[in-house]
């Protein structure tokens, strides 16, 4: 719902708090660059650090997604 409610235009939803989230990074090039925001940017960071430990290396923790818009220069967007 969190999603729904607010996300940057063309943003990948992949839930942090999902069973599935090391599964569905799996399938993301670790030499990628991914921008990472949630509402507050606290689980943004808990999945930088668990993305990083999988050994990616081009992960940026952008914070909320006020935040993350205004670094983008993307807009919010809804569902």
């Amino acid at each position: 719902s969190e999603y729904a409610s607010g996300h940057l235009e063309g943003a990948v939803n992949i839930d942090i708090e999902s069973p599935l989230f090391t599964e569905e990074i799996g399938k993301l090039d670790k030499s990628g660059t991914y921008v990472l925001y949630c509402h507050s940017g606290r689980r943004a960071g808990v999945a930088k650090d668990t993305m990083t430990a999988a050994g990616f290396t081009n992960v940026i923790n952008a914070g909320g997604y006020q935040d993350a818009s205004a670094a983008t220069k993307l807009p919010i967007v809804t569902n």
